[in-house]
């Protein structure tokens, strides 16, 4: 059947899997498969651009509450200047964590952004980021993962239905299905995002 709300992804899951005693845990199956599919994927539906003000003299910026990975953060002005990101050891290492100025590294900490130098300023950062979807429920109908790969979503719920099936040899199946799903989109979106022909360079004569 097809599926296009919570409503209908519940239903069409049980009829996968057969089996009446399991109606109570499918949208424990449901929303366990969307926290595997906000780990395994990446692709530019996902993405979203929010700008947010530091405080001057505090080198902390809280994270987004859907935020998942970064893709881009720079500062938004004239000129744009572009934040490198350091891993944690690197950053306290080699960035000027002491020091006070326009910020040009950052790392992740936790629940917050740290940044150095200390802005100095009411600097206003631009990020573009992956985030979480609203999960679904009786009160959200659909999402970005059902609207975008209710494939993925299906065949996910199905994997988590693992503890109670045990060896049934349609998780196999279902597994297969799902990365066979995953690569083949995240090669679709990066085949989107990066032209096929190499990029070429017209040399003008006089």
């Amino acid at each position: 059947m097809a599926f296009t709300n919570y409503t209908d992804l519940k239903a069409t899951i049980a009829d996968y899997l057969a089996r009446s005693d399991l109606t109570t845990q499918i949208p424990d199956f449901i929303s366990l498969a969307e926290k595997r599919l906000g780990r395994d994927l990446r692709i530019r539906q996902m993405l979203k651009v929010v700008t947010a003000t530091m405080t001057a003299g505090d080198a902390t910026v809280s994270l987004p509450s859907d935020f998942v990975a970064m893709k881009d953060i720079h500062l938004d002005g004239n000129p744009t200047n572009v934040i490198s990101f350091l891993s944690t050891s690197n950053f306290f290492r080699n960035a000027r964590v002491s020091q006070s100025g326009v910020p040009i590294n950052y790392t992740l900490l936790g629940s917050e952004f740290q940044f150095a130098p200390v802005p100095d300023f009411a600097y206003t950062i631009r990020m573009v980021y992956y985030y979480k979807p609203e999960e679904l429920s009786n009160s959200n109908s659909s999402n970005l993962f059902l609207a975008t790969c209710p494939d993925l979503l299906l065949y996910a719920a199905l994997g988590e239905a693992e503890p109670y099936l045990m060896n049934d040899e349609r998780l196999q199946t279902w597994s297969a299905l799902y990365q066979r799903g995953l690569d083949s989109l995240t090669k679709s979106d990066d085949d989107a995002e990066y032209p096929s022909s190499p990029m070429s360079i017209t040399l003008s004569t006089r």
